[in-house]
């Protein structure tokens, strides 16, 4: 990209100065993966062409930002090195928006211009490079910075935390205290995926009290940041080791509560980490745990996202897992029909069918709510409720065996 990004950054900052908050969040992603991944004397260069003196307070926000962690990442000793291409350029734009109307550009500025002081030699390449009119200014608004330190931070500055040379979150700051991470929302792509190594290997640490930290940690995270790490997640939730299982089912209620349809790309990979062991659990409170993170998606997610999944596991389980999601299904049709009743027909007659193929008229199958022909019978019920007549025109095509036993709850029914 080092050739396309003086180009790039110029059509990037432009939309810097948009209202729409997404399109802005956007581009700070764009731009920080540029300041983290392409040459960074190439972006410093991007940067000053495309957004130092233009009209919009955002545009210049936007690039005193960028350009302070590229400073940063840098370093003074190579940025006042005295090249013509580079140190005449930088010097003048940052005092430049240390002096800026914006306040947050001036923070930026000022960030820059107090990291770049720390050049031995400062001084005298301020008086090379800075017009002479300028430079009581400049000098006392070091003064100021290296005895008062930093101060004036904007909201949306807070948050970025970044080390010299790097653009990343500190690794300590995920375990210090809860607080700092929730300002995880600010976190660039290449910030996520430096966080995503350090959550994952809380969760995947031998020790289970750090793998609790794990999931707390992701409990506090998900508040301002729907990017959560669920293949390490997942693995919490099929362990072996009862306290972090049901700390990590206790913690998914909450999860699910914050995150609602956010969690609609992973409910394919939820569904079956919940219930394939823990529904057929002997443990009471891995099971109510279980029971509750059912709920908590029912209450907080589209429903038409859980039919399929609820369908697929209802057929195939065994057990009370199985009564628990035949039960689950027929209260989804209940709510689902009026408003998808293709959808619906669709997902859930073949499972009906799979059931009326294979149920047997002792119901030996129990969960803790009864047998799987009692669930049958209640899943035949709802979609009879909705349905009517059209349930057993359905059936027509269907093997005699299943027909028959369509009729026998029909009947039951009335």
């Amino acid at each position: 990209m080092d050739q396309e990004l003086e180009g790039t950054a110029k059509a990037l900052l432009q939309k810097a100065g948009e209202t729409n908050a997404f399109i802005r969040q956007d581009v700070d992603a764009a731009l920080d993966c540029m300041v983290q991944h392409c040459t960074p004397t190439r972006s410093i260069n991007a940067l000053l062409s495309g957004g130092i003196s233009h009209l919009s307070a955002l545009v210049r926000k936007c690039t005193a930002q960028h350009l302070a962690n590229l400073v940063e990442k840098v370093g003074a000793a190579r940025l006042l090195s005295g090249g013509k291409d580079l140190t005449e350029r930088i010097l003048p734009a940052v005092t430049k928006l240390a002096q800026d109307s914006s306040q947050e550009t001036r923070f930026f500025g000022r960030r820059m211009l107090l990291s770049l002081s720390s050049h031995p030699d400062f001084d005298k390449i301020l008086e090379k490079y800075i017009p002479t009119k300028d430079l009581p200014t400049i000098r006392d608004t070091v003064f100021t910075l290296k005895t008062k330190g930093l101060s004036g931070m904007p909201q949306s500055a807070r948050g970025r935390r970044s080390l010299p040379g790097s653009g990343t979150v500190r690794a300590s700051s995920l375990t210090r205290d809860s607080h700092s991470s929730c300002r995880s929302q600010t976190q660039s792509i290449a910030d996520k995926t430096e966080y995503i190594k350090q959550i994952s290997g809380l969760l995947g640490s031998k020790d289970f009290r750090e793998r609790i930290k794990g999931i707390d940690q992701l409990v506090v995270d998900c508040q301002h940041n729907p990017n959560m790490v669920f293949d390490a997640f997942k693995a919490r939730l099929q362990e072996s080791n009862g306290k972090v299982n049901l700390h990590a089912l206790e913690s998914l209620q909450k999860i699910i509560h914050l995150m609602k349809d956010n969690l609609s790309q992973v409910v394919n990979i939820l569904v079956p980490a919940i219930v394939d062991n823990h529904l057929n659990s002997k443990n009471n409170a891995i099971y109510s745990a279980a029971i509750g993170a059912i709920n908590a998606l029912i209450l907080n997610l589209d429903n038409v996202l859980l039919l399929q999944p609820f369908c697929n596991k209802a057929k195939f389980l065994s057990g009370k897992a199985k009564v628990d999601l035949i039960e689950k299904v027929a209260d989804l049709v209940t709510e689902l029909y009026p408003r998808k009743p293709q959808v619906v027909e669709q997902k859930v007659l073949p499972l009906l069918w799979h059931l009326l193929g294979t149920s047997t008229h002792s119901g030996t199958i129990h969960g803790r709510g009864g047998s799987v022909r009692g669930a049958t019978a209640n899943l035949c019920q709802a979609l009879h409720a909705q349905m009517g007549s059209s349930l057993s025109e359905s059936a027509a095509s269907q093997p005699a065996n299943v027909h028959k036993g369509l009729n026998e709850f029909l009947r039951a029914l009335t």
